[in-house]
């Protein structure tokens, strides 16, 4: 019942910034977090950072202090902020929603890549 869709992904060069965002669409009233997830090529699926209805946030561990996850009620949407990018920080970015009937939703990624 709900839809999601990322943007902002592409090329940056190591040290600068990028914004990713997720439009959610359908049964936005049941969500109850959203989050950012990524792939990187040959690596298994990683939680990157999530943020629950009260603005609760978790990060992992290598992206604290660069990242900044948000929401934006008003329109919807879920924005992750990157800062100070690596390039292990390459990989495909999934936007994710969970609801209250215990749901997990997807979109499709947004791929970022960080090289010189």
């Amino acid at each position: 019942q709900v839809q999601l869709v990322e943007s902002g992904g592409g090329l940056v060069q190591p040290g600068g910034s990028l914004t990713l965002s997720c439009a959610a669409s359908g049964s936005i009233f049941s969500i109850i977090s959203r989050g950012w997830y990524r792939q990187a090529p040959g690596k298994q699926r990683e939680l990157v950072a999530t943020i629950t209805n009260d603005d609760s946030t978790n990060y992992a561990d290598s992206v604290k202090g660069r990242f900044t996850i948000s929401r934006d009620n008003a329109k919807n949407r879920a924005n992750l902020q990157m800062n100070s990018l690596k390039p292990e920080d390459t990989a495909v970015y999934y936007c994710n929603a969970f609801t209250v009937d215990s749901r997990s939703y997807w979109g499709k990624g947004t791929l970022v890549t960080v090289s010189s």
